[in-house]
């Protein structure tokens, strides 16, 4: 089965590149719906929250459908995962972060019969508490709507 639109590659794009940049990708992107934001918090109910919130905002899940919101929660803890290398927390560890992520929703597959798929990606960076003494991370989650 051959992918359609690589929503994962999309949105880590999306966390990576500047605007400018997304010149070449352009045509992919009016395959599926997407959004943007940034989150920075030793919280992590914050940056999940700020997820959520953005997603619902910009239309990318609706607000009722509870299936979507349950998809896209799956999507985030995964992302976070690779975020935090599997140790999803961030302050009970004396850890901060300051993320830019990215929402994306599509079909990736040929088959209508797969449905919509949702991929959060996550750039930017983790560390202690301290300003430079932080580094880089990524982290990607995608899930089934």
């Amino acid at each position: 089965m051959s992918q359609r639109v690589k929503i994962g590659k999309l949105a880590v794009l999306l966390t990576t590149l500047e605007e400018e940049e997304l010149a070449p990708f352009e045509k992919q992107l009016e395959d599926v719906d997407f959004c943007l934001g940034r989150a920075g918090s030793m919280n992590m109910q914050k940056v999940i929250s700020a997820v959520e919130t953005a997603a619902k905002r910009q239309q990318i899940i609706s607000e009722i459908v509870y299936r979507e919101t349950h998809s896209l929660y799956h999507a985030i803890l995964e992302a976070l995962e690779g975020v935090t290398r599997g140790q999803i927390a961030i302050g009970d560890m004396m850890r901060t972060v300051g993320l830019k992520f990215a929402v994306v929703r599509g079909k990736p597959y040929d088959r209508d019969g797969e449905g919509e798929w949702i991929a959060v990606a996550f750039y930017g960076t983790i560390g202690a508490p301290v300003k430079g003494l932080e580094h880089e991370t990524m982290g990607l989650g995608i899930n089934h709507i």
